[in-house]
Formats: C-alpha cells, structure tokens, sequence
C-alpha cells in the first residue's frame, strides 16, 4: 500500500511549483519611478497621521469618560 495519495502532489511537485511562479513574478517586476515611490511614501504618511490622531482622541476621551 502506498502512503501517498496518487491525486495529492507531493512536496517536492509544490516546491517546484513554487518556484517557477516566484520567477515569473521577478520577470514581471520593475523598478518604481520617483513619482510612485513619493506617492507611496505621502499615502502612508497620511494613513499613519489620521491613525494616530483617532488613537489621541480616543485617549483624550477616555480620559474624561474614565476618571483616575
């Protein structure tokens, strides 16, 4: 009786697998332009400024809801 099961690939058919859509994904990639690396960077800015201020706010209101 075999242990495997002949419709289940096996671990080394995953591994190739694997790696051949990691190589077609490196064939695909290219490097970002200035522009899309600035636009990345403000974009994230904004999100962890308006993250930061909800949490603030959140504490400025817990501080008057909970008294210490």
């Amino acid at each position: 009786m075999s242990s495997q099961n002949p419709d289940k690939p096996s671990i080394q058919t995953k591994i190739k697998s694997f790696f051949r859509k990691c190589v077609r994904v490196w064939h695909v990639l290219r490097k970002p332009t200035r522009e899309e690396v600035l636009m990345v960077a403000k974009v994230s800015a904004i999100g962890i400024l308006i993250i930061g201020l909800l949490g603030f706010i959140i504490s400025i209101l817990m501080s008057y809801i909970v008294p210490r």
